[in-house]
């Protein structure tokens, strides 16, 4: 069972994803259909991915970051922006090429009692094994380092 959560608010076509403690695989299926559901609305502005309580995050859920900025710029020409203060998570995303399709910030998200849990969402394994792949293509996609990182782990999910 996962430690942590991700929270979500929208205001005036300003979608802010936080994620706070462990985030991981466990979350990924709310996580999607809220990309989902962002990219469906009519008066999109801007997205903000506040990672400032994160501890650890997992390639799942980062690929999942991936996609959203691949669809920001596919339909609204827009890089999403990331929030994160702590080193490690920071040296994290720039290991993974997010500088490429991020602006990475050091400032703190304001009106955080505006955000709400995102539900939790029960899905077959088979789907979950779906949407880890499709994670993982995504930063595989990113940069040569990840291409390789993630190589054998794309080649075990798509065997099944």
């Amino acid at each position: 069972m996962s430690t942590g959560r991700i929270q979500f608010a929208e205001q005036d076509g300003t979608f802010v994803l936080k994620f706070v403690g462990e985030v991981r695989l466990t979350l990924c299926s709310a996580l999607d259909a809220t990309i989902e559901r962002i990219f469906s609305a009519l008066n999109f502005n801007t997205i903000v991915i506040d990672l400032t309580e994160t501890r650890s995050i997992d390639s799942t859920t980062l690929g999942l970051l991936a996609k959203l900025s691949i669809l920001s710029r596919q339909k609204v020409g827009l890089l999403p922006t990331v929030v994160t203060t702590h080193e490690d998570i920071t040296r994290l995303l720039q290991s993974m090429g997010f500088e490429q399709v991020f602006n990475i910030v050091d400032k703190p998200v304001p009106c955080p009692e505006c955000l709400d849990d995102l539900p939790d969402q029960d899905q077959s394994e088979e789907v979950v094994r779906i949407k880890v792949l499709e994670a993982h293509k995504i930063l595989m996609g990113l940069n040569d380092t990840n291409r390789e990182a993630f190589h054998d782990l794309v080649n075990a999910l798509e065997r099944n």
